[in-house]
């Protein structure tokens, strides 16, 4: 480790690694914030372009999908290379993806802007890249909390973003909207600085070399099982993120429940991935895990089965938003424990992209649900099963590092 990012003996954290931790925590805020608000367009840009939910539904589900297939790579890229190259790249690709959905036609030109555009832009601007580089800036005891605080940043973005974007659509043209939108994501470049900087040279305490290490997670069965976990994780984000205000709508609600429960998601996931991160950093992963993907089960089916009201959502938003993206410090912290760091965001790329996949389900299947059926109860009863198979998944997670040679060539 180099000195730059010694931990300082007062507070246990370098300058460095404060700096690293506060902008990446304001780069995720943006790009996530702005990317959470997606689902209040599913409404205007349906009725403007003459889509249905089925094809909004997989227009989001491709961006949730390149953006897990390109994520392992950008990690490794970053890895080698630093995040601030990385996310610079992503914010410019972001801006241009958002320009091309604002002036999109039909929905060929939303799934480019939208959907590949957006997709692949993300694997820069948010949770591994950022964790990746941050991981490598603090010690092992901190490293959980940090990557909480980093994760709070995407709940603080979802809170002020989306609101912001309701008034927005409720008083501009959804493409004007989008194009302030890209304002705010035009921020991340000059916030790049902050997480910028080549990684330092590895040794062995780090993890193996790339191809080896990557052999190394893939034949590991707690990486398979943390794989499955976040799976489900990324099915009830999409699903929720995505599809929750038009399903108030539907049944009754006013538009501005359904942004404010976006909102009420990312307000208490601030708390949540603190909180989360912090009991991570000294109690167990995977028992913490285990709980949490169990309360996201238990919080569905209490939502399902009591009378819906402004009340009743908001209350669910608030429930759902604890448990909402505390899975993130939880796995990158087991991956960056079992694994090492020296490619934890090629790693942990490879995680998300488990999560990517789920996420695509979540958004497009819920979508197909409601055309077929007129509703989305299949998909509901769907994600309370997964919430109990995600929980079970967690149980056998051996949490002790990997064990391996002294010496450990660099490449």
């Amino acid at each position: 480790m180099s000195d730059a990012a010694a931990p300082a003996p007062s507070s246990g954290l370098s300058r460095r690694a404060w700096i690293m931790i506060l902008t990446g925590a304001v780069i995720v805020t943006l790009s996530m914030g702005v990317r959470q608000s997606f689902g209040l367009f599913l409404r205007p840009v349906g009725l403007d372009l003459e889509i249905d939910r089925q094809t909004f539904g997989l227009i989001i589900a491709a961006q949730n999908l390149l953006f897990g297939l390109i994520q392992p790579f950008v990690g490794a890229w970053a890895d080698r290379h630093g995040a601030g190259k990385v996310a610079v790249g992503g914010a410019l690709v972001y801006l241009a993806g958002l320009a091309v959905a604002a002036t999109a036609a039909n929905a060929l030109g939303l799934m480019l802007g939208f959907g590949v555009m957006v997709g692949l832009s993300m694997a820069g601007v948010t949770f591994v890249v950022v964790l990746g580089a941050v991981g490598r800036a603090v010690p092992p005891e901190k490293r959980t909390l940090a990557f909480g605080i980093v994760t709070a940043g995407g709940s603080f973005g979802q809170f002020l973003v989306v609101p912001a974007a309701q008034g927005m659509l409720d008083a501009l043209d959804w493409r004007v909207t989008l194009f302030v939108l890209g304002g705010m994501v035009a921020l991340i470049i000059p916030l790049a600085l902050g997480v910028a900087g080549k990684p330092p040279v590895a040794d062995a305490r780090d993890g193996l070399p790339l191809k080896a290490a990557l052999r190394e997670a893939l034949t590991n069965p707690s990486y398979a099982l943390l794989n499955l976990g976040f799976f489900v994780c990324g099915f009830h984000v999409a699903f929720v993120g995505t599809h929750l205000p038009a399903y108030l709508r539907d049944m009754g609600l006013s538009g501005g429940v359904g942004a404010g429960s976006l909102a009420l998601i990312g307000l208490f996931n601030i708390l949540g991935s603190w909180l989360w991160g912090a009991w991570g950093s000294k109690g167990s992963k995977k028992g913490l895990l285990t709980l949490l993907y169990a309360l996201r089960g238990v919080a569905i089916a209490v939502f399902l089965l009591v009378p819906l009201s402004p009340a009743s959502a908001l209350i669910f938003a608030a429930v759902f938003g604890f448990l909402w993206l505390g899975t993130v410090p939880l796995t990158n912290g087991l991956v960056a424990q079992i694994f090492g760091v020296r490619h934890l965001s090629a790693l942990a790329g490879i995680v998300f992209l488990s999560h990517q996949v789920g996420a695509f389900l979540g958004a497009w299947l819920a979508g197909v649900a409601f055309d077929l059926t007129g509703s989305y109860s299949a998909i509901w009863i769907i994600s309370i099963a997964l919430a109990v198979m995600a929980a079970l998944a967690n149980v056998p997670v051996r949490e002790a590092p990997v064990v391996r040679p002294e010496a450990v060539p660099a490449e």
